[in-house]
């Protein structure tokens, strides 16, 4: 009588990590990138792209930038939805730096940018941004390695961590139709930065603008165009970069 027991409970757990494995498989279902997402996989008169593999990279061509971006997808985000944005910021003079992530959750792979700052020791500053999840690992990494960074930018996130003690200069963009706005913007937001933190409210933006892809769920309508709201996510971060390092 124990073997047919002994079966059927190895029966029951086999089908029990099938669907617990169905489930997770649905839950990290990526969502869909924009054709201008693709688009920005390649190299044009200005920037220079190369997909080292472990992560995508973007360069001002002809140059050598001594100052560098690292940038956390969202969750869920394939790390090409920020494509256009890491593009337009190497434009203006910055390796800009997308680290892919394990089942795109920044959660697994808090400290992927280690692996950047050690491939470019060329860089003397580093800069670190987040979308979403993103940025809130990407703050968790901040305070992993306080000394690494000399800014942090959020873009429609806010940091789980106490960073108000650091010499660092922050930036925090968010949509106002963003429907965790309020959390982003609000008193506790503000305390887990430094007192001279930025805050930068585009109107009329939502989430799912802060990237190149579709399909955010429970995400307000934005008023303005994607095309907009991006020139600003774009010029706040270049204007940090800026900050802390002297204009390229």
């Amino acid at each position: 009588m124990r073997r047919p027991r002994r079966r059927t409970v190895g029966i029951a757990l086999l089908v029990l990590v099938a669907i617990l494995g169905g489930l997770f498989a649905w839950y990290v279902q990526p969502q869909p990138v924009l054709p201008e997402a693709t688009a920005s996989l390649a190299s044009t008169p200005e920037v220079t792209f190369t997909d080292s593999g472990g992560s995508l990279e973007w360069s001002p061509a002809g140059a050598t930038p001594t100052t560098g971006l690292i940038v956390y997808p969202g969750g869920k985000v394939p790390p090409e939805a920020y494509g256009p944005t890491a593009q337009a910021i190497a434009g203006a003079g910055y390796l800009t730096v997308i680290t892919p992530m394990p089942f795109n959750l920044a959660v697994f792979d808090i400290d992927a940018a280690d692996r950047v700052r050690a491939a470019h020791p060329e860089i003397e500053t580093w800069v670190i941004a987040g979308h979403s999840l993103g940025g809130s690992m990407a703050a968790q990494h901040v305070a992993n390695r306080p000394d690494a960074y000399d800014g942090l930018a959020f873009w429609a996130a806010y940091a789980a961590t106490d960073l108000s003690a650091l010499e660092l200069a922050a930036l925090s963009i968010y949509g106002t139709l963003d429907a965790g706005a309020a959390r982003m913007s609000g008193p506790e937001a503000r305390a887990s930065l430094p007192p001279d933190a930025e805050f930068v409210a585009i109107e009329g933006g939502n989430h799912e603008q802060m990237g190149w892809y579709t399909g955010q769920p429970n995400d307000p309508p934005s008023t303005i165009s994607r095309e907009d709201q991006q020139a600003q996510v774009v010029a706040a971060t270049v204007a940090l970069l800026g900050g802390v390092a002297g204009a390229p």
